[in-house]
């Protein structure tokens, strides 16, 4: 159903761009009317300057099972490797834009990054934390196997703070990870 790629800056820009035009209701938890001026370029900008994190593009085939037909990016896996300490990544973000939300790509996506993170990474825990005031992302991370661990942070966004739930998985090395 989905695949992933490496997001370039060179390349794909524009298209973070609009998948993050495409995705109001995120925006809408921090009372901002649409994604800020420019927030992929930042995005990808940063990704490039932090040690061991990467974005990677949900993409999703225009036709399925006609790879002649491409392929369209509807989200993102932003996450860093080895943080906040080896053997664990901290997954930064998890986004689908809405149109193509609720239809099992995020998961797929997950599945995907997962099955490298514990095969072929030697990732053994995943990490995230999630903003108290969105639920639909809380219930997201907990039906593909993420649990509160009871941590919480503040952090300052714009003019208020937010309250950060941390989330963890326990990563398995099945056989046939590769």
């Amino acid at each position: 159903m989905v695949s992933l790629i490496p997001l370039d800056p060179q390349l794909h820009t524009d298209l973070l761009q609009q998948v993050y035009a495409l995705t109001p209701g995120y925006w809408e938890l921090y009372h901002l009317s649409g994604p800020p001026g420019g927030q992929a370029e930042r995005d990808l900008a940063g990704v490039q300057n932090e040690a061991g994190r990467s974005a990677l593009g949900i993409l999703l085939p225009n036709r399925p099972g006609d790879p002649a037909a491409g392929a369209q990016l509807i989200g993102l896996l932003d996450f860093r490797m080895h943080y906040p300490e080896p053997g664990t990544a901290y997954i930064g973000m998890v986004m689908v834009a809405e149109p193509f939300q609720r239809q099992g790509a995020a998961s797929a996506a997950w599945a995907l990054l997962e099955e490298w993170l514990a095969g072929q990474a030697g990732i053994s825990l995943a990490r995230l934390t999630v903003e108290q005031f969105n639920p639909g992302g809380l219930h997201f991370f907990q039906q593909i196997g993420f649990d509160l661990t009871g941590e919480a942070r503040r952090t300052k966004s714009d003019q208020r703070f937010v309250r950060l739930l941390v989330m963890e998985k326990r990563l398995i090395h099945r056989a046939g990870n590769r």
